[in-house]
């Protein structure tokens, strides 16, 4: 861990600033009115496009961190959506070691796409199980749908504003990527 760069750091450091501004707009009452549909989740489309750009860039532990501050200041169930989100940083970050020339944007979409759908899935079916008050039905699905359309946008700002751009055969062999 040593010889990570100082540019992982500070990529790092712009990660966790990122989720912090997103969570002080999050938090903002600007809105007092209840909302008929849900805006997109933020947090896990920047983590995901980050994620299948620069896994480098957002260790396991960095990503678990921050989903839980998430969920512990916006007052959803402590650990949930934390533990989901991970698992499929994991899952992506496992197809992101695949260098950028093999795989293009519509595959990359759509599997982000599923790994979302399956998030949503299986938070409605622990909190179904658990009785835990889900929001409605229409809340959720228009907030997955809202993400999977924001997620190019999340990619777009990515590599234009904060310079996270697919990783290149030489980087993916530096992070012990299988040829």
């Amino acid at each position: 861990m040593a010889s990570l760069s100082s540019r992982v750091w500070f990529m790092r450091l712009v990660y966790c600033g990122l989720m912090i501004v997103i969570l002080f707009f999050h938090l903002l009452p600007l809105d007092t009115v209840p909302r008929h549909l849900a805006p997109p989740d933020l947090f896990v489309a920047f983590t995901f496009a980050w994620v299948t750009r620069r896994p480098d860039y957002v260790p396991t532990l960095l990503v678990a961190s921050a989903m839980l501050t998430v969920d512990l200041l916006l007052q959803k169930p402590p650990g949930l959506l934390a533990a989901m989100v991970v698992a499929g940083c994991a899952f992506l970050r496992g197809r992101a070691a695949t260098p950028a020339s093999e795989t293009n944007f519509a595959t990359e979409w759509l599997t982000v796409a599923g790994v979302l759908f399956a998030i949503f899935a299986v938070d409605r079916a622990i909190l179904g199980l658990t009785e835990i008050g889900a929001p409605p039905l229409l809340l959720s699905v228009s907030q997955l749908v809202l993400t999977i359309l924001f997620y190019p946008i999340a990619v777009v700002i990515s590599q234009a504003v904060f310079g996270v751009r697919k990783m290149k055969r030489s980087d993916a062999d530096a992070l012990g990527a299988r040829s």
